[in-house]
């Protein structure tokens, strides 16, 4: 992984996103839409993935788009990450957008050291990843969801399914006692992915 930080670096807030190639040239606008909605200080640390699919999935699981499968290599990302956060007197919040999103809701499952999670359109289309989190502590007291009003219309089976299973997770963490919002964003899942990657982060800022 290669490791990119931005903002205000004496901040003891610190927002962690796993990003792929493909949204180098965004995090900066992301950055100024955050400090838009905003008046915390915060400090971005951009964790560019060597394989996307693999190094962000939590288990194996077969190929959706293309033949590119799931390694499941979840474990090893998050070893790294963690090894980002050793400052005690800095608060650590995590998040991304698709395959990144559900990577950060299962973070929160496995460490209490992050605040929060900032899962943007995340993939919980992923196979069984429902019915993980319904079966799994969130060691998080934040949690914001968000999807894009179609990203289900789609013939693929397995992708349709991602408006019904984050109702489902929304519900289970209101349950549970968890801080939590699903937002709505108009469109598919491609668009604007830079600013549903801020306002998710924009609103643990602003709900902690």
């Amino acid at each position: 992984m290669t490791i990119y930080e931005y903002g205000d670096c004496s901040s003891k807030t610190v927002l962690i996103q796993p990003i792929g190639d493909h949204e180098l040239e965004s995090v900066s606008n992301e950055i100024s839409l955050i400090s838009s909605s905003t008046d915390r200080s915060f400090s971005l640390i951009a964790v560019k993935t060597d394989d996307w699919n693999n190094d962000l999935s939590p288990w194996k699981a077969p190929a959706v788009f293309a033949d590119h499968a799931f390694e499941g290599n979840a474990v090893s990302t998050l070893h790294q990450i963690i090894a980002l956060c050793g400052d005690p007197d800095k608060q650590y919040f995590i998040g991304g957008y698709s395959l990144a999103g559900l990577f950060a809701l299962w973070a929160v499952s496995q460490t209490h050291i992050f605040k929060g999670a900032a899962a943007a359109s995340p993939s919980v289309w992923f196979p069984h990843f429902t019915e993980y989190m319904k079966q799994t502590e969130i060691k998080s007291p934040l949690v914001y969801l968000s999807l894009g009003d179609k990203e289900h219309k789609t013939r693929d089976r397995t992708i349709a399914a991602v408006r019904h299973n984050i109702c489902q997770i929304y519900s289970h963490l209101e349950s549970k006692g968890v801080k939590c919002t699903l937002e709505w964003n108009r469109g598919n899942h491609f668009k604007e992915a830079d600013l549903r990657s801020a306002k998710a982060f924009s609103w643990l800022l602003n709900n902690q």
